[in-house]
Protein backbone atom coordinates (compact mmCIF):
# COMPACT_ATOMS: atom_id res chain seq x y z
CA UNK A 1 0.00 0.00 0.00
CA UNK A 2 1.70 3.00 -1.20
CA UNK A 3 -0.55 5.53 -2.22
CA UNK A 4 1.53 8.81 -3.78
CA UNK A 5 -1.08 11.35 -2.01
CA UNK A 6 -0.03 13.18 0.69
CA UNK A 7 -1.93 14.13 3.48
CA UNK A 8 -5.64 16.13 2.95
CA UNK A 9 -4.67 18.95 0.72
CA UNK A 10 -7.20 21.94 -0.24
CA UNK A 11 -7.93 25.09 -0.97
CA UNK A 12 -10.93 25.86 1.50
CA UNK A 13 -10.77 27.18 4.42
CA UNK A 14 -14.08 28.36 5.89
CA UNK A 15 -15.37 26.81 8.84
CA UNK A 16 -17.60 23.89 9.17
CA UNK A 17 -20.23 21.75 11.38
CA UNK A 18 -19.91 17.86 11.03
CA UNK A 19 -23.11 17.19 8.59
CA UNK A 20 -22.38 17.16 4.69
CA UNK A 21 -24.09 19.31 2.54
CA UNK A 22 -26.19 18.49 -0.51
CA UNK A 23 -23.89 19.03 -2.59
CA UNK A 24 -20.64 17.66 -1.17
CA UNK A 25 -19.63 14.10 -2.76
CA UNK A 26 -17.12 11.33 -0.83
CA UNK A 27 -15.27 10.01 -3.69
CA UNK A 28 -12.91 7.08 -2.70
CA UNK A 29 -9.86 5.11 -5.03
CA UNK A 30 -9.58 1.32 -4.25
CA UNK A 31 -7.66 -1.15 -5.55
CA UNK A 32 -4.92 -3.80 -4.82
CA UNK A 33 -1.23 -2.60 -4.89
CA UNK A 34 0.19 -2.20 -8.03
CA UNK A 35 -3.38 -1.50 -10.01
CA UNK A 36 -2.06 1.95 -10.41
CA UNK A 37 -5.04 4.06 -8.43
CA UNK A 38 -2.58 6.65 -7.33
CA UNK A 39 -1.59 7.92 -10.41
CA UNK A 40 -5.19 9.51 -11.27
CA UNK A 41 -6.34 11.11 -8.42
CA UNK A 42 -4.65 14.60 -9.27
CA UNK A 43 -6.44 13.90 -12.98
CA UNK A 44 -10.08 13.41 -11.18
CA UNK A 45 -9.12 16.51 -9.18
CA UNK A 46 -8.08 19.04 -11.60
CA UNK A 47 -11.64 17.76 -13.41
CA UNK A 48 -13.29 18.92 -10.29
CA UNK A 49 -11.33 21.90 -9.78
CA UNK A 50 -12.12 22.70 -14.07
CA UNK A 51 -15.74 22.78 -12.59
CA UNK A 52 -15.68 24.47 -9.99
CA UNK A 53 -15.29 22.35 -7.21
CA UNK A 54 -13.31 22.63 -4.26
CA UNK A 55 -11.51 19.81 -3.85
CA UNK A 56 -10.32 17.83 -0.70
CA UNK A 57 -7.59 14.99 -1.67
CA UNK A 58 -6.64 12.66 1.22
CA UNK A 59 -5.01 8.92 1.75
CA UNK A 60 -5.73 5.99 4.09
CA UNK A 61 -3.77 5.01 6.29
CA UNK A 62 -3.03 8.72 6.93
CA UNK A 63 -4.74 12.13 6.18
CA UNK A 64 -3.79 13.51 9.71
CA UNK A 65 -0.64 14.15 11.58
CA UNK A 66 -1.80 11.63 13.92
CA UNK A 67 -3.09 9.30 11.03
CA UNK A 68 0.45 9.69 9.17
CA UNK A 69 2.37 8.39 12.36
CA UNK A 70 0.02 5.58 12.51
CA UNK A 71 1.15 4.65 8.36
CA UNK A 72 4.08 4.27 9.23
CA UNK A 73 3.13 1.68 11.95
CA UNK A 74 1.01 -0.22 9.83
CA UNK A 75 2.74 -0.21 7.15
CA UNK A 76 6.12 -1.45 8.17
CA UNK A 77 5.72 -2.98 11.80
CA UNK A 78 4.64 -6.43 12.26
CA UNK A 79 1.79 -6.52 14.73
CA UNK A 80 -1.23 -9.06 15.82
CA UNK A 81 -3.88 -8.91 13.25
CA UNK A 82 -6.30 -7.28 15.09
CA UNK A 83 -4.19 -4.74 16.55
CA UNK A 84 -3.78 -4.09 12.50
CA UNK A 85 -7.32 -3.60 11.70
CA UNK A 86 -8.18 -1.76 15.18
CA UNK A 87 -5.29 0.53 14.55
CA UNK A 88 -6.82 1.07 10.79
CA UNK A 89 -9.93 2.23 12.20
CA UNK A 90 -8.63 4.39 15.10
CA UNK A 91 -6.44 6.03 12.07
CA UNK A 92 -9.99 6.55 10.28
CA UNK A 93 -11.81 7.97 12.96
CA UNK A 94 -9.06 11.13 13.57
CA UNK A 95 -9.15 10.88 9.51
CA UNK A 96 -13.09 11.69 9.38
CA UNK A 97 -13.14 13.69 12.75
CA UNK A 98 -10.35 16.36 11.20
CA UNK A 99 -10.59 16.00 7.32
CA UNK A 100 -13.15 14.25 6.05
CA UNK A 101 -16.20 15.70 7.86
CA UNK A 102 -15.48 18.85 7.63
CA UNK A 103 -14.61 19.10 4.15
CA UNK A 104 -18.40 17.31 3.34
CA UNK A 105 -20.39 20.18 5.94
CA UNK A 106 -18.28 22.99 4.13
CA UNK A 107 -19.78 21.18 0.95
CA UNK A 108 -16.12 20.25 -0.57
CA UNK A 109 -15.89 16.96 -2.61
CA UNK A 110 -13.47 14.38 -0.67
CA UNK A 111 -11.40 12.01 -2.50
CA UNK A 112 -9.46 9.58 -0.16
CA UNK A 113 -7.09 7.58 -1.37
CA UNK A 114 -8.47 4.22 0.26
CA UNK A 115 -11.51 4.04 2.80
CA UNK A 116 -13.00 1.25 4.87
CA UNK A 117 -13.30 -0.95 2.08
CA UNK A 118 -9.71 -1.40 1.84
CA UNK A 119 -9.89 -2.58 5.28
CA UNK A 120 -12.68 -5.36 4.24
CA UNK A 121 -10.57 -6.49 1.63
CA UNK A 122 -7.12 -6.42 3.14
CA UNK A 123 -7.33 -7.39 6.80
CA UNK A 124 -11.22 -9.19 6.17
CA UNK A 125 -9.81 -10.91 2.89
CA UNK A 126 -6.30 -10.63 2.25
CA UNK A 127 -5.10 -11.66 6.23
CA UNK A 128 -8.96 -13.23 6.74
CA UNK A 129 -10.25 -11.70 9.66
CA UNK A 130 -13.87 -11.49 10.34
CA UNK A 131 -16.05 -9.78 7.92
CA UNK A 132 -18.34 -9.07 10.27
CA UNK A 133 -16.06 -7.83 13.39
CA UNK A 134 -14.87 -5.40 10.82
CA UNK A 135 -18.64 -4.42 9.64
CA UNK A 136 -18.70 -4.04 13.77
CA UNK A 137 -15.76 -1.61 13.87
CA UNK A 138 -17.14 0.04 10.88
CA UNK A 139 -20.65 0.39 12.29
CA UNK A 140 -19.18 2.33 15.16
CA UNK A 141 -16.57 4.22 13.77
CA UNK A 142 -18.75 5.82 10.79
CA UNK A 143 -22.27 4.42 10.61
CA UNK A 144 -23.90 7.19 8.26
CA UNK A 145 -21.31 7.76 5.86
CA UNK A 146 -20.07 5.95 3.09
CA UNK A 147 -18.58 7.23 -0.08
CA UNK A 148 -21.11 8.30 -2.87
CA UNK A 149 -18.59 6.93 -5.40
CA UNK A 150 -15.63 4.16 -5.09
CA UNK A 151 -13.78 3.71 -8.30
CA UNK A 152 -12.34 0.58 -8.15
CA UNK A 153 -8.72 -0.37 -10.21
CA UNK A 154 -8.50 -3.87 -11.19
CA UNK A 155 -5.89 -5.86 -12.82
CA UNK A 156 -5.12 -9.52 -13.08
CA UNK A 157 -2.60 -10.23 -9.71
CA UNK A 158 0.61 -10.82 -12.85
CA UNK A 159 -0.07 -7.10 -13.74
CA UNK A 160 -0.07 -5.38 -10.39
CA UNK A 161 3.20 -7.75 -9.32
CA UNK A 162 5.12 -7.11 -12.40
CA UNK A 163 4.24 -3.00 -11.36
CA UNK A 164 5.33 -3.65 -7.64
CA UNK A 165 8.78 -5.16 -8.48
CA UNK A 166 9.85 -1.86 -10.74
CA UNK A 167 8.59 0.26 -7.89
CA UNK A 168 11.65 0.08 -5.29
CA UNK A 169 10.75 -0.76 -1.70
CA UNK A 170 7.89 -2.51 -0.82
CA UNK A 171 6.15 -1.94 2.23
CA UNK A 172 4.70 -5.16 4.69
CA UNK A 173 1.83 -5.70 1.81
CA UNK A 174 3.70 -5.34 -1.29
CA UNK A 175 5.97 -7.92 0.00
CA UNK A 176 2.76 -10.61 0.29
CA UNK A 177 2.79 -13.73 -1.43
CA UNK A 178 0.47 -13.71 -4.80
CA UNK A 179 -2.40 -15.85 -3.19
CA UNK A 180 -2.76 -12.78 -0.14
CA UNK A 181 -3.44 -10.59 -3.17
CA UNK A 182 -5.71 -12.83 -4.89
CA UNK A 183 -7.62 -13.23 -1.69
CA UNK A 184 -7.64 -8.72 -1.21
CA UNK A 185 -8.88 -9.18 -5.24
CA UNK A 186 -11.61 -11.11 -4.49
CA UNK A 187 -13.24 -9.03 -1.63
CA UNK A 188 -12.81 -6.25 -3.54
CA UNK A 189 -14.84 -7.51 -6.18
CA UNK A 190 -17.26 -9.36 -3.76
CA UNK A 191 -17.70 -5.93 -2.32
CA UNK A 192 -18.23 -3.91 -5.60
CA UNK A 193 -21.21 -6.85 -6.44
CA UNK A 194 -22.41 -6.37 -2.97
CA UNK A 195 -23.02 -2.37 -3.32
CA UNK A 196 -23.01 -2.03 -7.28
CA UNK A 197 -24.52 1.93 -6.49
CA UNK A 198 -21.60 3.23 -5.68
CA UNK A 199 -19.09 0.81 -7.24
CA UNK A 200 -17.34 1.45 -10.94
CA UNK A 201 -14.70 -1.08 -11.95
CA UNK A 202 -12.08 0.60 -13.84
CA UNK A 203 -10.04 -2.02 -15.83
CA UNK A 204 -6.99 -0.62 -14.85
CA UNK A 205 -4.59 -2.64 -17.86
CA UNK A 206 -5.69 -0.64 -20.94
CA UNK A 207 -4.16 2.71 -21.74
CA UNK A 208 -4.06 5.87 -19.28
CA UNK A 209 -5.80 7.48 -21.75
CA UNK A 210 -8.47 5.05 -22.43
CA UNK A 211 -8.62 5.09 -18.70
CA UNK A 212 -9.34 8.67 -18.57
CA UNK A 213 -12.03 9.06 -20.56
CA UNK A 214 -13.60 6.73 -18.61
CA UNK A 215 -12.95 8.62 -15.41
CA UNK A 216 -14.27 11.28 -17.01
CA UNK A 217 -17.56 10.29 -17.81
CA UNK A 218 -18.09 8.65 -14.84
CA UNK A 219 -16.97 11.75 -12.52
CA UNK A 220 -19.10 13.80 -15.00
CA UNK A 221 -22.67 12.19 -14.19
CA UNK A 222 -21.68 13.12 -10.38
Amino acid sequence: MNPATTPATTSATTSATTQPTRDARFITFEGIDGAGKSSHIDFVASLLTARGVQVVTTREPGGTALGEQLRTLLLHQAMHLDTEALLMFASRREHLAQVIEPALARGDWVISDRFTDATFAYQGGGRHLSIDRLAQLEAWVHPHLQPDLTLLFDVPLAVARARLDNNGQLDKFEQEQSTFFADVRNEYLRRAAQFPQRFRIIDSTRPMDEVRRQLTTIVGAE
